[in-house]
């Protein structure tokens, strides 16, 4: 029996008109060229498809097209805007110490990151603590702001979460300050409206697979006007005006803008009808009692539940759901037993963060499929809790 797939979070299935727009850039017949070949037709036909996609992201976040640079995905964009801005400022000649501010609650392609330029760079970081809610202010921010402050980076959505970073008002303060403002989209992008100008951000990561796109492409919006410096973390020709080496996958960048695209059509419907449907799901868990919500009531977004389970062990609990396809946490996590950092950091007990459940729905769930997930996991609860 084919498990309820209630893991949005962690990947997104390719929508059928983005697999469609993909498959017509692989085969002899179709748009296959490099991008990069300017001497024939197929490269002209692949460039000018690689340049409309980018005009298509561009849209989505209110950017300028010349603004996206394409990447791997939303870890090397996180890692090409810390690393980058930190190696620019050495390269301009800048010896005096710096200072990062984030929050204990970042994605693992932050943190790591953060880590490393800690250990390599002798870069300090203030990592900002969450309220009970899971979430960072503006206030917090400022408190923590030096004049050596280089960067700050915090995601817009939490990705175990769900909840949301009022980064428009933290643009808005770091707007008087040196410091450039990075923030994680990769949880936003087909959950909430994504400016850039509005949130007066510097630098942003995107990541396909998380709105319908392919695995392995995303890209770093890096604003232009004042020019962000950054520092190229991949070398070798000089692809997008020198910040990212490699042959484009025209294929999956067009992927990538068809999925844009539809966000920009769709999003607001999509996010409407998941809203009543993870509402349902929450209504449905609650019953079964001595069930905690994770995260702030009303400020995340609709596609997120995490929930915490009282009287049941997380990891037979969540062995037990094999009907359904859920996390205990952030997908790069999975591996591990230890209780959710996450969860750990908004002060849950050990035992409630390790039964912490992380249900996230998408464009292709169903009101069928909600009911069916709140009768399994009342059927395993009541089972675990004797």
């Amino acid at each position: 029996m084919k498990a309820h797939y209630f893991d949005y979070a962690a990947s997104t299935p390719a929508d059928p008109r983005v697999a469609q727009a993909m498959a017509a850039c692989l085969t002899l017949d179709g748009n296959f060229g490099n991008p990069a070949s300017r001497s024939h037709r197929y490269g002209w036909q692949a460039e000018q498809a690689v340049e409309n996609a980018r005009r298509q992201l561009a849209d989505l976040l209110k950017a300028d097209p010349r603004e996206i640079v394409w990447t791997s995905g939303a870890t090397e964009s996180n890692n090409l805007a810390l690393k980058g801005v930190v190696e620019a400022l050495r390269d301009a000649g800048e010896t005096g110490p710096l200072h990062i501010i984030t929050s204990a609650i970042e994605h693992k392609a932050v943190l790591d990151p953060c880590k490393w330029l800690a250990q390599h760079q002798g870069v300090e970081v203030t990592y900002l603590t969450p309220d009970a809610d899971g979430l960072i202010t503006p206030q917090q921010v400022a408190d923590a702001l030096r004049p050596e402050t280089c960067l700050v980076s915090l995601m817009a959505v939490n990705n175990e979460l769900g909840t949301l970073t009022d980064v428009a008002a933290i643009g808005a303060l770091l707007s008087k300050h040196r410091a450039v403002f990075h923030v994680d989209a990769a949880q936003a992008i087909g959950k909430i409206p994504v400016d850039v100008k509005a949130w007066q951000v510097d630098l942003l990561s995107v990541s396909a697979h998380k709105f319908y796109g392919p695995k392995g492409i995303g890209a770093l919006f890096v604003k232009r006007e004042p020019q962000v410096k950054l520092a190229a973390q991949i070398h070798g020709g000089g692809h997008e005006r020198g910040m990212r080496s490699g042959t484009l996958a025209t294929h999956q960048l067009v992927g990538l803008g068809e999925a844009a695209r539809l966000v920009a059509e769709e999003g607001a419907a999509d996010e409407a009808r998941i809203r009543g449907l993870r509402d349902q799901l929450w209504a449905g868990l609650q019953a079964l009692g001595d069930v905690y919500l994770n995260g702030h009531a009303t400020q995340r977004t609709a596609n997120h539940l995490n929930v915490s389970f009282g009287g049941v062990d997380g990891e037979i609990l969540l062995a037990s759901l094999a009907k359904v396809a859920v996390s205990s946490g952030s997908a790069c996590n999975s591996a591990t037993v230890a209780p959710s950092f996450v969860l750990k950091a908004i002060g849950r007990s050990d035992a409630l963060a390790h039964a912490g459940i992380r249900f996230s729905l998408g464009r292709f769930t169903t009101s069928d499929e909600v009911e069916a997930v709140i009768a399994e996991v009342a059927r395993v609860v009541a089972m675990l809790r004797g």
